[in-house]
């Protein structure tokens, strides 16, 4: 009877989640109902599901509406009709078209339009929809006529009454406009729950033959969704028997590229993992993969598989990855086995310049109607609540800043803040708006409008209503293809070191990058600033501390910084236990043999396997269902309790001592909880190789792939301080050697025009194609003369410096162009066929200064590269010691003068604020500072610039610091342009 039930999918409309929509209908001690979203299917799959589990017959559909003004309504007969209307949607999205008013022939679809604009004539499935206020209307009405065309329309939105007032604001926040503005058209009507059936059947009480034709209709429609069948393309070659030969030729002929061809250990592990690939029906996955990779390969592309795929030999045989499961002694359990829940998936990583081609090339390749990104939701979360609600009340953005900033300070008193945080807390984590997963794309047998509608976001990629959980709830293998900076500035490092120095590197040998001296010299002294994963001030600290200089300690330093470890004390543990490993305690010999690589410390998820595999017996299937069960991700406690008993049961037959056993027990749980997968952490440690490698032997090429990446730890200045460590000259932009982003001649580095603030792009394009296309520029005006340029933007190249190359001061500079921008004005530019002799005026001594310069490009560029800001200092002090000797001053209280790079807030025990600090010397180096409640609330940070600091030198495992009492950021020298 209930044919239009709306859940919050009905984005900033419904107000209960699928889950709550089926507890309402079964409050109301209904059979059934029909779920339909306006305009989306987000949580159809979710709702079906749901209410199958509680014995209730759901129909799927959609509410088509445009701009809240109901089309019609459209109900699946069938899996076949929801595909079809799935179409409907998916098309009107694609072409950005209008929902159509009249809805096109759908076969296997049940149509019902509002009375108030129902088609005079309609089809067999077409049908008019009746709500309680237009009953009364029907006495008089000549529609009486064609009583066998109406339907029951009783719309549900709310699982009680009260609901209608936040429905109310999330109209509004909808139509961005005050709550008080929001018209009837735009609302549910008040009365939109579910009522128990006879009093649904009373209200058409004088019309049983609307409610047996509601009756009937209901009863024809059904919609069903295996869920265990995997729903990906099943076949990548002619058949099953073909894909899984072909992926075996291609396993074992990696296999010899890899590991040469008598590895025994290679070919037994590929063999097993190829018989449970077969049997599991993965082979057209890896198939799949390989694909994508083996494309992305042949256009020069580099890319790092990462993930649990990592643990498997034959992704490592088939380069999806470049981390050995050999070497590392991983397990293919952790990514598949027989009873892991959900779907297997690799990451693999792209420059953010090339993920666009590789998705597009999947697209292409397996067709559009059967390759979507997997969408995700924007929920209401926090501040983003307390604005919207607060825009609606009308409340103006200070307010609003000062409600958000500073809630403590406003009394829960005032009406509209305490209204505000009584309805923020109703529609916390509603779905607010529809978005892109970051990576995820599937690949399916079927078109994927079988289950879902499909968006078009601005990128032209087709993208499902529905997210990752339901994906993997439908049994869909995604595979992440993801964009990262890191791999971009690899890539553009390889680009760079040949176009300047001539030498083609292989960035994918990280096998040799691993054993080479030099890098792991580079590493040990964290000289790892633009390194992927490992520049951050707290990763450089670590790797100091436990004195890391090789692959396997890396991955274990990839893993152990992750926030969980470090709270639980376990890294803390680690670094000590890396120092004197002598002192080390094991519970039993097994777990040395097991966990000496990382001094006993469970550091990977894949520890819990490890242990609970060799330890305690159980085989690797179920010690991977354990691992997942201990850290959260399995939901039968059945399955964990019965792998529990026989852990302990595997125990007592081995004759360990219940003690012994309670504690390995307690351990492995306790660290599940935070531990992070090995296969991933060897993936960043490959990557971060591969950084390393590059700024070893090419560091200033390497620099300025890191600068044009824009994507590293820290800001773009301190980059280019680097590549100045590094040997680099750095010079302000130039209009003649110059691009729009930043280039290297030999060693010397020329900022690109992109960092100039407000000089247009279209600009600073022209100016590279017409000196391609002409040659250098000899002058300004013959720079003008060319280009014609707007002289707000000469300005602005003249005073960033970028025609130092005519040897005139930018004072001269600035008379110049005015005279010439006005000698143009309304000229046509047309290119000279002969060169004509320039005027020369002559003008007055106009004085300038490099302090000016260094002015100019910090407002242009956001830091000076004409001189240092040390050197911009009114003092000549320089701090009593350097970064690099601080060591020798242990527990002495000096003054350090640094500039600061970055901070970083952290909560202590008695919930205050206290601080770090990253700082650089006046000849470059690093270090970090500590700021306790106390000296930040005396002495708190004044944003960026140069500080003197008055502390005391500390020293945590030979890694230096300074604990600030006193703080004091520096004035600079005055400003000469004013």
């Amino acid at each position: 009877m209930y044919l239009n039930c709306h859940t919050y999918y009905s984005l900033r409309y419904g107000m209960m989640s699928p889950e709550a929509l089926v507890q309402s209908a079964l409050a109301a001690g209904l059979e059934g109902f029909a779920v339909t979203d306006i305009n989306n299917t987000s949580g159809i799959i979710d709702t079906v599901i749901a209410a199958k589990e509680k014995g209730l017959h759901v129909v799927a559909g959609i509410d088509f509406r445009n701009k809240n003004l109901l089309s019609f309504i459209a109900l699946a007969k069938n899996n076949k009709g929801f595909y079809q209307i799935n179409e409907l949607l998916s098309q009107c999205n694609e072409e950005a078209l209008p929902i159509p008013v009249r809805a096109p022939l759908m076969d296997d679809v049940v149509v019902i339009y509002p009375y108030e604009s129902a088609p005079e004539l309609l089809l067999d499935n077409e049908f008019v929809g009746i709500a309680p206020q237009h009953l009364s209307k029907l006495k008089f009405s000549a529609s009486k006529a064609r009583m066998e065309k109406m339907l029951v329309h009783f719309p549900v939105t709310f699982s009680s009454y009260d609901e209608f007032d936040v429905h109310r604001y999330l109209r509004a926040i909808d139509n961005n406009t005050l709550l008080s503005k929001i018209p009837d058209t735009q609302l549910a009507t008040p009365h939109e729950v579910f009522l128990p059936y006879d009093e649904l059947i009373a209200l058409y009480s004088d019309y049983p033959r609307i409610i047996q034709n509601t009756n009937n209709i209901f009863a024809q429609l059904s919609i069903s969704f295996d869920t265990q069948t995997v729903k990906n393309k099943k076949l990548f070659s002619a058949s099953k028997y073909d894909d899984k030969c072909l992926l075996q030729k291609l396993a074992l002929d990696g296999m010899v590229d890899r590991y040469g061809k008598s590895n025994g250990e290679a070919r037994k592990r590929i063999l097993h993992e190829l018989e449970v690939i077969d049997q599991l029906g993965f082979s057209s996955y890896f198939l799949i993969t390989w694909d994508i990779i083996k494309y992305s390969m042949s256009r020069g592309f580099y890319h790092v598989g990462r993930g649990s795929g990592a643990n498997s030999i034959v992704a490592y045989c088939l380069r999806i990855t470049d981390v050995d499961p050999i070497e590392l002694n991983l397990y293919f359990e952790r990514f598949i086995n027989s009873k892991r829940s959900s779907p297997p998936d690799f990451d693999i990583d792209f420059s953010w310049k090339e993920r666009d081609a590789i998705i597009d090339y999947v697209f292409k390749r397996y067709g559009k109607r059967k390759v979507a990104l997997i969408g995700t939701s924007n929920t209401f979360r926090d501040h983003s609540i307390v604005r919207e609600l607060a825009k609606v009340q009308g409340l103006p953005k200070e307010e609003i800043d000062a409600i958000i900033d500073r809630p403590q300070s406003l009394s829960n008193e005032e009406a509209i803040v305490s209204t505000i945080y009584k309805y923020g807390s109703k529609i916390m984590d509603f779905p607010n708006s529809r978005s892109i997963h970051a990576g995820g794309i599937i690949v399916s047998e079927d078109p994927i409008t079988c289950y879902t509608a499909l968006d078009m976001p601005p990128k032209g990629f087709h993208t499902t209503q529905w997210d990752m959980y339901v994906a993997e709830k439908l049994a869909y293998e995604k595979i992440d293809i993801l964009s990262q900076r890191g791999i971009g500035h690899i890539a553009d490092s390889a680009s760079i070191i040949y176009q300047n120095r001539g030498v083609k590197i292989d960035p994918h040998q990280v096998e040799l990058f691993k054993k080479d001296e030099l890098v792991k010299q580079q590493l040990l002294k964290g000289e790892t600033i633009g390194c992927f994963y490992i520049e951050s001030p707290a990763m450089r600290g670590l790797i100091k501390k436990i004195k890391c200089d090789n692959y396997i300690a890396l991955v274990a330093a990839s893993s152990i910084i992750r926030p969980g470890v470090a709270k639980s004390g376990m890294m803390k543990e680690y670094i000590i236990r890396s120092h004197h490993p002598e002192k080390t305690k094991y519970l039993h010999p097994i777990l040395e043999n097991l966990l000496s690589e990382t001094y006993g410390v469970m550091v990977y998820q894949e520890d819990v396997i490890k242990v609970g595999h060799h330890f305690a017996g159980l085989d690797l299937t179920d010690a991977d269902v354990l691992r997942r069960a201990m850290s959260g991700k399995y939901r039968s406690k059945t399955e964990f309790l019965r792998i529990k008993e026989r852990f302990f049961q595997n125990c007592k037959t081995k004759n360990y001592p219940d003690t012994i056993s309670n504690e390995v027990w307690r351990q492995m749980e306790s660290f599940a909880g935070y531990s992070f997968s090995k296969a991933h952490s060897a993936s960043f440690a490959a990557e971060s190789f591969q950084s390393l490698y590059l700024k070893t032997y090419f560091p200033i090429e390497f620099m300025v792939a890191v600068i044009n990446n824009f994507g590293g730890f820290y800001q773009s200045w301190l980059y280019f301080n680097e590549a100045q460590r590094c040997g680099a000259t750095v010079l302000p932009p130039c209009v003649n050697y110059s691009d729009h982003l930043t280039c290297v001649y030999k060693d010397i580095i020329y900022a690109g025009f992109v960092h100039i603030a407000s000089l247009e792009l279209a600009f600073a394009q022209q100016i590279v194609a017409e000196r391609a296309k002409h040659g250098l520029y000899k002058s300004l005006s013959d720079f003008i003369s060319r280009l014609n340029p707007n002289p707000s933007q000469i300005i602005i190249l003249i005073q960033v410096g970028a025609f130092r190359f005519t040897r005139i001061k930018k004072q001269q500079l600035l008379w110049e162009v005015h005279l010439h921008t006005k000698l143009q004005t309304d000229k046509p530019m047309i290119q000279n066929i002969f060169d004509t002799e320039v005027v020369d005026f002559v003008f007055p001594h106009l004085e300038g200064s490099l302090l000016e310069d260094a002015y100019d490009e910090l407002s242009l560029l956001g830091f000076p590269l004409s001189m240092t800001p040390f050197e911009m200092l009114e003092t000549k002090f320089r701090g009593e010691i350097l970064a690099k000797n601080m060591l020798q001053f242990v527990n002495k209280k000096l003054r350090m003068l640094g500039r600061l790079v970055c901070t970083k807030y952290v909560k202590t025990a008695k919930n205050e604020w206290m601080q770090f600090g990253t700082f650089i010397d006046h000849k470059g180096e690093f270090f970090d500072s500590v700021h306790f409640p106390k000296s930040l609330a005396n002495y708190p940070f004044k944003g960026q610039g140069v500080y003197l600091l008055l502390g005391v030198i500390t020293s945590d495992f030979d890694y230096p610091s300074i604990t600030v009492e006193k703080m004091a950021k520096m004035p600079f020298r005055k400003d000469p342009r004013y």
